[in-house]
């Protein structure tokens, strides 16, 4: 049986490790938009992002920004976690999270928050009843012309 380990994804390369699984959450993405947005976010935004891996292969993958808002406070906002369509249910999602809880306290963060499709109940079951998130808000967006 393969280790779990998790890894920085840094290098354009290691990057782009993540892409066929990142794609199954941002299936709009092609991989030089994917590439171009995760560069940019990581210079601008401070964006972060980890792969969950069995082996050599990238099981599961997570993005995130540390931010300060007068709302939340010094808080870890979760951009993208998605795990593997063939891996699921096999505790991934969860270690990967569990990875980015450890790393916000490691860090002096005060919470982890994230949104989730309105469609995704089963995602929504999985943040509320087994890692015990609370639901406090909507999330609104406008798309700009």
């Amino acid at each position: 049986m393969n280790t779990v380990t998790v890894k920085e994804l840094i290098t354009k390369d290691e990057i782009i490790q993540g892409f066929p699984v990142m794609r199954q959450l941002r299936p709009h993405l092609d991989e030089h938009t994917y590439l171009e947005l995760v560069l940019e976010a990581r210079e601008v935004d401070r964006y972060r992002m980890f792969a969950l891996m069995e082996g050599e292969k990238v099981v599961a993958v997570t993005g995130f920004k540390p931010m300060t808002t007068l709302y939340y406070g010094r808080f870890v906002w979760v951009c993208d976690l998605v795990t593997e369509q063939n891996n699921r249910s096999r505790g991934y999602g969860e270690k990967l999270l569990s990875y980015v809880h450890t790393w916000g306290k490691e860090n002096r963060f005060e919470s982890v928050a994230l949104s989730s499709g309105l469609q995704r109940s089963d995602a929504h079951r999985f943040y509320m009843d087994k890692l015990e998130y609370d639901k406090v808000s909507y999330v609104f967006k406008k798309s700009l012309p």
